[in-house]
């Protein structure tokens, strides 16, 4: 995978969890109980895409200028995107969609739970 160092930058964000699905061998990332990430993995344990839940008008536009953005894989389509882990996507760009995921999800959750989250 490209992106080796994904769940270190997640795992360093406050409040974020990580599991793994094991009906869909998926390691999920979730703030709140709810996910913004995730790494699918196949039947070796390889991740085969990296999916994570962004604005719908970023993610088409990303999607148009980049071919390894997909729509979200066994997602709702307007919502989330999947990016090949062995694509051409840079870094800096990665990091952007992760933090826009984690963003996203964090201002979804009450004001009560996000200061709990970020220790506040």
């Amino acid at each position: 995978m490209k992106y080796p160092w994904i769940d270190e930058y997640l795992m360093a964000k406050p409040g974020v969890t990580r599991d793994l699905q094991k009906d869909w061998n998926w390691i999920r990332y979730q703030i709140g109980g709810k996910m913004f990430a995730a790494i699918c993995l196949n039947e070796e344990n390889k991740p085969y895409y990296i999916t994570m839940k962004l604005d719908p008008l970023e993610g088409e536009a990303l999607r148009q200028q980049y071919e390894d953005i997909l729509p979200g894989y066994y997602m709702n389509k307007l919502h989330w995107n999947s990016v090949r882990p062995d694509g051409a996507v840079p870094d800096a760009l990665m990091q952007h969609m992760l933090d826009q995921a984690y963003t996203l999800v964090l201002h979804s959750l009450s004001r009560k739970k996000q200061a709990e989250l970020l220790g506040q």
